[in-house]
């Protein structure tokens, strides 16, 4: 084996193992935004069910919007403890994101029939649930917002050459972003009655 011959090789290993190092770290930091808006989540399904029970003592005449939103809600739960157990799965993800907006929408539902009772508007518990759960929505707003922005350095350093050829080599699949396809996730939920 010729010195030119070495030199190459020598070069072509450095570069995967630099290639494959970068796109190691750049998973691990999707992983970790992931595991930000898992953070979140979990804060906001042990903030539903407080609201829920507050609320049922006004809303006897609504039962079934409670019903769904602690239904929707556990399912959230669920589809959230698969996604974070392989958070690289693009389908765990996807599934995770229609779960949060079937909740999200359960929740704007809540939040217009709530709107008919000024006694429970007023009721000082349910003001301060309310401020819990708007802050965890924008907290959740700003995980998904720094989750994606590391999937899109993840995939575009992934598709990249020459490191398409070491992503290829090595399995390093494409991230999903949390994207959530209702509309009434898009938007922060409101959830105050001023």
């Amino acid at each position: 084996m010729s010195t030119l011959s070495l030199a190459i090789a020598v070069i072509v290993i450095v570069a995967a193992i630099y290639f494959y190092n970068r796109l190691v770290t750049l998973k691990n930091r999707f992983l970790n935004g992931f595991s930000q808006i898992d953070v979140q989540l979990q804060r906001r399904y042990e903030l539903i069910p407080n609201l829920v029970e507050t609320a049922r003592a006004y809303l006897k005449h609504e039962s079934d919007t409670l019903t769904a939103v602690t239904e929707a809600r556990n399912t959230a739960s669920r589809t959230c403890e698969a996604a974070s157990a392989d958070p690289a799965d693009a389908g765990l993800v996807g599934a995770l994101a229609a779960a949060e907006g079937r909740l999200s929408n359960a929740m704007g539902r809540l939040n217009l029939v709530m709107e008919n009772y000024p006694e429970l508007k007023a009721d000082t518990q349910m003001l301060a649930l309310q401020e819990e759960l708007t802050s965890t929505e924008n907290r959740v707003a700003f995980a998904r917002q720094a989750y994606s922005d590391a999937v899109m350095q993840y995939n575009t350093a992934r598709e990249q050459f020459p490191a398409v050829l070491v992503a290829a080599a090595f399995s390093f699949k494409e991230a999903d972003l949390f994207e959530i396809a209702e509309p009434a996730m898009q938007q922060a939920v409101k959830v105050s009655f001023a």
